[in-house]
């Protein structure tokens, strides 16, 4: 894996945030990835499930994958949606959690954190709390989550290792995960890993299957892989399902625990 220098890993974060501020702000584009309503049913949600929450949430979704269908969350549960975007993920855990639980939603980017708060609003999901951050340094104390979910985000992350470590510390003792999230068959080019402006295409950043897992293991997180999907089949440009046959790169949903 080539390293990420500290200026290389700002242009990076701000890449990923300039393009998930256009899903935000402009849901009804058509981006080179799925998007909307449309690609939560795609990738598996049940439409009676989307249909708790305010349709502004799934306008702006972004994700790869169901994590639910890992069953990770429990009534009472304290939940930490890692890049929570504009509150999909976030609002359907309140649900499942219920009110004495609490979700907290974790994102970088500033228009999807306000999105979020309008549709914790109209949602009237007091359960929820929106926290700005990225995963590499995240804002909660040790031990404080029993819940860990992820859609499409650890990807984008520069320093994996770094991201996983701050998972396993906010988890409980036998906390549990459930991550959705793009791997690949073959490793990405250095000369590609390198440009800030790719990372933001949900390809580059991502690594290769048992890579990924060997490294959440390496944190202290026991995962079991129960599913791929070959995301990438729904894009709308040509190009992006290009590159992404040649990677190999698809969708893993992911459950597990701390050891």
């Amino acid at each position: 894996m080539v390293a990420i220098l500290s200026d290389k890993r700002e242009f990076i974060f701000k890449a990923v945030a300039d393009m998930y501020t256009d899903v935000a702000t402009h849901p009804e584009k058509t981006f080179h990835f799925p998007t909307g309503r449309l690609a939560c049913l795609f990738v598996g949600y049940p439409g009676e499930q989307l249909d708790l929450i305010p349709a502004a949430a799934p306008e702006s979704f972004a994700g790869v994958g169901y994590p639910f269908a890992a069953g990770a969350i429990r009534a009472g549960d304290v939940i930490l949606d890692v890049g929570s975007g504009s509150g999909t993920d976030a609002l359907i855990s309140s649900t499942l959690t219920g009110p004495q639980g609490k979700v907290y939603g974790l994102d970088m980017t500033q228009a999807m954190l306000e999105k979020l708060r309008r549709n914790v609003a109209a949602m009237g999901a007091q359960n929820v709390v929106p926290l700005e951050g990225n995963a590499e340094e995240i804002p909660l104390a040790d031990a404080s989550v029993d819940v860990i979910t992820s859609n499409g985000v650890l990807n984008l992350v520069p320093d994996k290792p770094r991201a996983f470590a701050e998972i396993a510390r906010v988890l409980k003792p036998g906390g549990r995960v459930q991550i959705s999230d793009i791997s690949l068959a073959k490793p990405v080019s250095d000369k590609s890993r390198s440009d800030p402006k790719l990372w933001a295409e949900c390809v580059v950043g991502a690594v290769v299957e048992d890579d990924y897992v060997a490294k959440l293991r390496a944190a202290g997180l026991d995962v079991e892989v129960l599913s791929r999907f070959d995301y990438f089949a729904g894009s709308a440009s040509a190009d992006t399902r290009r590159v992404a046959q040649g990677l190999g790169a698809h969708t893993i949903v992911m459950r597990g625990a701390k050891g």
